[in-house]
């Protein structure tokens, strides 16, 4: 069933979701960056890096009970793309297949019983900063009808000028399909987190174990009060062109940050559990894939999700303002 509508909402707001959780520091490297300029240049359409197999522990303790326990396992060699897919990218996809992404598609009445049609719009969902920071999350998420990749803040708004920047507001359904037209996949959830470590086996972060390298913020993330607070000491008060931060030990950018990203496994809370349509507590009945990599609203009060091991289920035909992809192509 299509649930992509203010009756699931609140399942919805659970991907950016966290809880402050205190921890120490430890050594850490950092890349290089890139200037702005530069950054919003447009990325080479379809590079992708080449990650050798191997073992490492996945996971992490001390954070979120879905992470854990800490197990070692081996991993196949693949190709994965070295940035996030933009509204370029995707937006060339479309214009070769004629693509109508859920967002933009009107809601079937059949898939809501007792849902007054004339509330059945297509949409999405929209990330807007609320003044009181004790108020619900529906003051800072709103379905906002006519909302879409092609128009991420509403009508009226638009994608010109922002080519750069990852494509937003697709669900699974929509990413899936952009990866097929490739002769892609989506990434295991394991082959995510290898790729995003670059190397670092059990780092807290894809760079090492600080998060802040030589007081710099290796990532595009949330500064300052989520949700009421936006310090943007990296510059970026909502997500970044691919590619302005520094890649990891792989080469690949913005694993972490900026928008959360697909993944191909369904969510249970314990990871590697095996099954179809996957489970959530917090959202009962729903479908619902595995999300990546934190996002730019991921804040140090808030979501500690912008680390290689964090994992969040997010139902699987909904959008939102801060969830995109990458895609893989596996060795065989």
């Amino acid at each position: 069933m299509k649930k992509y509508l203010i009756i699931v909402l609140i399942p919805a707001v659970a991907a950016a979701v966290g809880y402050l959780i205190a921890m120490d520091g430890g050594s850490g490297i950092g890349g290089e960056f890139v200037s702005q300029a530069d950054c919003r240049k447009a990325p080479e359409h379809g590079e992708m890096v080449w990650i050798e197999g191997g073992s490492f522990t996945r996971g992490a303790t001390g954070f979120y009970p879905d992470e854990g326990p800490l197990e070692d396992i081996r991993v196949g060699s693949f190709w994965i793309d070295r940035f996030e897919v933009t509204n370029a990218r995707f937006g060339e996809f479309v214009d070769a297949t004629g693509y109508v992404t859920v967002a933009e598609t009107q809601p079937d009445p059949e898939d809501f019983p007792g849902i007054d049609p004339a509330l059945l719009e297509p949409g999405s969902v929209v990330f807007t900063m609320p003044t009181d920071r004790d108020g619900s999350l529906t003051q800072w998420w709103r379905f906002v009808p006519g909302a879409n990749w092609r128009e991420p803040g509403g009508p009226g708004s638009s994608i010109e000028g922002l080519e750069t920047y990852p494509v937003v507001h697709v669900t699974y359904q929509d990413a899936k399909a952009f990866a097929e037209w490739l002769g892609h996949d989506l990434p295991t959830e394991a082959q995510w987190e290898y790729a995003a470590r670059g190397g670092l086996d059990k780092a807290l972060y894809a760079w090492g174990d600080e998060f802040l390298v030589d007081g710099r913020h290796q990532a595009n993330t949330w500064q300052g009060v989520f949700p009421v607070t936006n310090a943007e000491e990296d510059t970026f008060p909502g997500s970044a062109p691919v590619g302005c931060f520094p890649a990891n030990g792989y080469g690949l950018y913005d694993m972490i940050g900026n928008v959360w990203e697909w993944i191909d496994d369904w969510y249970y809370p314990v990871y590697g559990t095996q099954g179809s349509g996957g489970h959530d507590p917090r959202q009962p009945g729903m479908p619902v894939k595995v999300i990546k990599g934190g996002s730019y609203l991921c804040a140090d009060n808030y979501c500690r999700r912008y680390r290689p091991a964090a994992r969040h289920a997010q139902e699987t035909t909904l959008g939102a303002a801060h969830i995109g992809f990458r895609t893989v192509r596996n060795a065989n």
